[in-house]
């Protein structure tokens, strides 16, 4: 979690610095969100296997340090004046690298909203608290739920759209609330579609 924070912390602090220097950045953020919208649309049936002596985490730390197994619980050890990692500090990369990854989704969405970092970075913080608190709930409700991700991915497609077309929606009096009603509406009909067309699977089961 404090490896999540100090990430997010770079991160956001380094976006609000480059949007308030160049304003055009934020219409490569939308674009980005349409585009992972679209991607996370049309790719959410497939299935990832990661492959972990393939996975760039893995290869670069073994290119730079040496990695050694036998002391367990540990992260590092020093042993005839020579350093090494455990397999256990590079998941801990993989983990951190995984965090950044999906930064790059929710950071640009809560700039659509406020260009105030500071209101960003916390925002950020408390989510990341709360979401460690609720993480085994949550995870059994994805799965009650299956339409839920295809309405996160309208909902990325949605609030790219509004960083690309914000000037326009600006003069048409679309205002924030308008934005937060937009996106109650599309969280509740995923959740709504999933209780009225649940998986067949169930069906035969009941």
């Amino acid at each position: 979690i404090l490896g999540a924070i100090i990430m997010r912390f770079l991160f956001i602090f380094l976006s609000g610095s480059l949007i308030h220097k160049f304003e055009w950045i934020l219409y490569v953020f939308g674009a980005f969100l349409v585009f992972s919208g679209l991607k996370m649309l049309f790719s959410r049936n497939d299935k990832e296997e990661m492959n972990t002596e393939k996975h760039p985490v893995v290869r670069f730390a073994s290119k730079i340090f040496k990695v050694k197994s036998d002391r367990p619980g540990r992260f590092f050890i020093n042993e005839n004046k020579k350093f090494y990692i455990t397999p256990l500090f590079i998941v801990l990369l993989i983990v951190e690298f995984s965090d950044v990854v999906f930064a790059v989704d929710s950071i640009p969405a809560i700039f659509s909203v406020t260009r105030d970092t500071y209101i960003v970075f916390f925002s950020n913080v408390f989510a990341i608290i709360g979401l460690r608190s609720l993480f085994f709930l949550v995870i059994h409700v994805v799965k009650l739920f299956r339409f839920l991700g295809y309405a996160i991915s309208a909902l990325l497609v949605f609030i790219g759209l509004k960083i690309l077309l914000h000037s326009y929606t600006e003069a048409w009096g679309f205002t924030t609330v308008h934005s937060l009603i937009v996106v109650f509406s599309i969280i509740a009909m995923g959740i709504l579609i999933s209780v009225i067309i649940p998986e067949k699977k169930k069906i035969q089961d009941l």
